[in-house]
Parts: structure tokens; sequence; C-alpha cells
């Protein structure tokens, strides 16, 4: 799981909608927090999207110019200040928009981009071509390689965001949308891609592990997921030998695994 650092906003009450991004970076707030009263473990906070969407309705624009960069976008949607922060920005085009949370030793590698509302936990990696969407949430000590997408949500308000736990890695190219959760210390092999409504072919415990609108798919605690395909029913289908994509759990993450993806701590 992700800890929960700070107090969180009890359910359903009123979020100052002038405040939520500050309130967002400090982590006095979140889209989403961990809570072991809920079937997932999670809580997701409705009026906080709600709040941020309110922010998207003023729609005068603005400039600003970040070191030899400019921008031009809403006045209520500025980047955030990163200077003299417990992190990494590594120069080279990274953007990090306001109601983005920051915990000490995260390293972004550029060009990457963190979208408002998303959290991302201490000493993690998001390296470069990465994409962090609006309200996504990142434990600690997560890497995310090279050019992995993590989609973003605002509505429904109610919807869970995608949530990567501590101590997983999802490795180079991998996309993962609508509400997947991947569990603490999980392994997203290179290319994959997740959606809430995917199925997950456990060779281990011989099942599927299918996901709805309802209730996103879970990829399991310490999972190594690769991808793979599965043949298509039909007699045109199999005249021409197509199959689709699939992800297949291969096994569980063990010694040899985590010696295959450790990072350097000196590149961190």
């Amino acid at each position: 799981m992700i800890a929960e650092p700070a107090p969180l906003a009890a359910p359903d009450v009123a979020v100052d909608p002038v405040t939520i991004f500050a309130d967002l970076e400090s982590g006095r707030l979140r889209a989403a927090a961990p809570n072991p009263a809920e079937p997932s473990g999670w809580r997701v906070e409705p009026a906080v999207k709600l709040a941020i969407l309110a922010r998207f309705a003023d729609r005068t624009a603005a400039d600003w110019i970040v070191g030899p960069f400019e921008f031009r976008d809403r006045a209520a949607l500025p980047p955030r200040a990163l200077a003299g922060g417990s992190w990494r920005i590594v120069p080279g085009g990274t953007a990090v928009r306001a109601g983005a949370h920051l915990e000490p030793g995260v390293v972004v590698m550029p060009p990457s981009y963190v979208n408002v509302g998303a959290w991302i936990g201490a000493d993690t990696m998001v390296d470069s071509h990465v994409l962090v969407g609006s309200c996504a949430q990142v434990g600690a000590r997560v890497h995310l390689a090279a050019g992995v997408l993590l989609g973003g949500v605002l509505e429904p308000p109610g919807a869970r965001p995608v949530i990567v736990e501590d101590d997983a890695f999802v490795g180079a190219g991998s996309v993962l949308l609508d509400g997947v959760l991947v569990r603490t210390g999980a392994v997203i092999a290179a290319g994959v891609t997740l959606t809430g409504t995917s199925r997950l072919y456990d060779l281990v415990d011989g099942r599927v592990i299918e996901g709805s609108l309802a209730e996103p798919l879970v990829v399991p605690e310490r999972a190594v997921v690769i991808p793979g395909t599965r043949s298509l029913g039909g007699s045109f289908a199999q005249a021409n030998g197509l199959a689709a994509a699939t992800a297949i759990l291969v096994k569980i993450r063990d010694a040899g695994t985590d010696a295959r993806i450790a990072l350097e701590a000196a590149l961190r």
C-alpha cells in the first residue's frame, strides 16, 4: 500500500476550489487515499475532483516563462513551483502542473509530464517520456520506466484513478488506464497494456482476473505480468491465425526478478 503521511479530509466534505492546489501539493488532500475499510483498500474522494474541475471552469488565459520554456494555459492551472524541494527535476523539458504532490526523493527525468491531482511517493523514479495522468496515485520506491503512461481521470468524480502501490515496477512503454490498481511489489513488464476492463490470465493459480467498469482490474501483490496473445475464436480468425494481445501473470516476484529490475541507488 501507499503510506498516508498526512491527515485527509473526511469523505464528502466541501473542498475549497481556491485552495485546492495548495492542499493537494502539500498532501493535506488526495484524490484517492489508502483506506482499509474499502474493499479495494482505497477511498476515492469525489469532492477533490469536483474542486479541480471547478478550476477548469475559469477560461482566462495566462502566460508563464519557466527557464527556457514558454507556456500559455488557463490562468487557474499554472505550472507548479519546484525550486527548493526535496526532489530532483532533471533539466530538459519536464512539466509538473499545479496540484501535483511530490514526496521527498522523487526523481523526474526529462521530458515527462505530471498532471493535476497526481501523487508520487517517496524515492520514486519517473523516467523519460512518462505521463502521470490527472489524479493518478503512485507509491514509494516505484520505478516508472521510459515511456510509461498512467491514464488520468477527473470524470466521473467517483471513478477510481490509476493506482500503483509501493515498490512496484512498470516497464518501458507500458500503459495503465481506467482505474487499474497495481498492488505492492508487482512487476509490469515492458509493453504491457492494461485497462480497467482487461483480463489478466494467471498461470500461477490457473484463473482469469477480470476488471469491470464498476470494479476496475486489480493486479495482485508481487505479480509478474508480461505481454502475450490469445487465439481468437471463429473460422475466419482461425483460418488467418489471428490473436489478440493480452496480459499474462507468469509468476510471483522472486530474488531473480528483484535483481533484474534493481535501480542503482546512485541514480536516485
